[in-house]
């Protein structure tokens, strides 16, 4: 099943998923969980939520290791190939017009404070519409533009982050780092569900990426020390960042470091460049989800990147906790359904998989359970009224796996039983 592609190193594949995890998300993770933990806490529990993504990645990447496929088309055989292109791209819809609006947002944040150094009036609100509006136009008509502002955001985030990093860990900053304990607390099960929506679509497209690598021990090696390593130091760094500039505005965190002009360009750069990738995916799989006609790809990226604008102008950052734990709740059981049947039932046999042809109910029914489970907690902590149940990321993936696996074995039986009756 392999093709000529199949000759990507498990370094090239490292260094593509570190790549990932160093930007603008990771930082916001750790500005979020330090307000609610103290700077141990919040290190252990993004270790326990990458080594729990990375066991995802390893998994869901050594099935289209083995397969050559891409992580849409292995899931067909559980969730049916029109199953399987609906569900992966409502997800996709969602995680990346969701990171689109966020990131619109601390844009327009870092624009509106860049402003006010310079004694111009600008709203967030309306900072956050300029800059989603230049960030869909860009990511509709210029994919050369997202090559330069790689080529630039990317190591002017870097040096930003190093340097602010080094002045963070001098002098009195170290004693503060070390004495500090937040005014709220934050569960560690809440504190995992951000670490593991902030990438749990990555983990669950992970296949996307290792299809085009030559055995399975690529796949584990670069997970391991590609997503661990980065993970923890970009949130390390937002966290240590936002202790030692003492404030929890990531836009203001930047805009202290060197002088305000270039902390807001690298912030700018970093969060236009990120979001012109947002849109784009948004767009592609909004063409899934609806099944629109590929001559009008630049208009559903239009469409993607105008939605996640709105998203930002009414300030979806301000429930940036929330979204990922509903990351963390409706991604990972599409993950649980895929690793029940290829590795539970298939044992990790690639000759017994199979495609599916139109929808499979039972993989849908499966992941939808464990889903709407999962999320039950994230949409009452919404309403603060209403009895608050413990958020618990893990039990969706769990739910799911085990629903499918039984569900696997009834039908099985009900077969077997049919077949010896005739």
């Amino acid at each position: 099943m392999k093709t000529d592609k199949a000759n990507q190193s498990w370094f090239t594949l490292a260094f593509v998923w570190a790549g990932a995890m160093i930007s603008i998300p990771g930082l916001l993770v750790g500005n979020t969980l330090i307000a609610g933990m103290s700077m141990a806490q919040t290190l252990v529990v993004t270790v326990v939520g990458y080594a729990i993504i990375v066991v995802l990645m390893i998994l869901q990447g050594m099935q289209s290791t083995d397969l050559g496929k891409s992580t849409v088309q292995v899931a067909s055989q559980v969730f049916g190939k029109q199953g399987s292109r609906t569900i992966l791209s409502i997800l996709l819809t969602i995680a990346c017009l969701g990171w689109f609006g966020i990131q619109a947002n601390v844009c327009g944040a870092a624009v509106a404070n860049l402003m006010a150094e310079f004694d111009i009036k600008m709203s967030v609100p309306v900072a956050s519409l300029i800059s989603g509006l230049v960030m869909v136009v860009s990511a509709m008509y210029g994919i050369k533009v997202l090559r330069v502002l790689s080529y630039i955001a990317v190591p002017l985030l870097v040096v930003l982050c190093v340097y602010g990093l080094i002045h963070a860990l001098t002098g009195d900053n170290v004693q503060l780092i070390s004495n500090y304990r937040p005014e709220s607390k934050m569960n560690f099960t809440d504190g995992l569900a951000v670490t593991i929506g902030s990438f749990a679509l990555g983990a669950v497209i992970a296949g996307d990426y290792s299809q085009f690598s030559r055995k399975r021990s690529d796949v584990w090696k670069a997970a391991l020390f590609g997503i661990i390593p980065a993970g923890v130091l970009m949130i390390g760094v937002g966290a240590v960042l936002t202790l030692a500039y003492q404030t929890n505005d990531v836009t203001a965190v930047f805009l202290s470091i060197a002088t305000p002009l270039i902390g807001g360009i690298a912030l700018v750069l970093a969060t236009w460049k990120t979001n012109m990738v947002n849109a784009i995916s948004g767009g592609f799989a909004l063409i899934n989800v609806f099944n629109v006609s590929k001559q009008k790809e630049k208009w559903a990226v239009g469409a993607a990147g105008l939605i996640g604008t709105v998203l930002a102008v009414i300030g979806i950052l301000g429930y940036f906790t929330p979204v990922m734990s509903i990351l963390s709740a409706m991604v990972p059981p599409v993950a649980g359904v895929m690793i029940a049947s290829y590795w539970m039932i298939n044992k990790g046999d690639k000759n017994s998989w199979r495609e599916t042809e139109g929808v499979n109910k039972l993989g849908i029914y499966s992941w939808l359970i464990g889903s709407v489970i999962a999320a039950i907690p994230v949409v009452l902590s919404l309403f603060p009224s209403l009895p608050q149940v413990s958020n618990q990321p893990l039990i969706g993936i769990v739910i799911s796996f085990v629903l499918y696996v039984v569900g696997y074995r009834i039908t099985a039986s009900k077969t077997v039983v049919l077949e010896e009756q005739q």
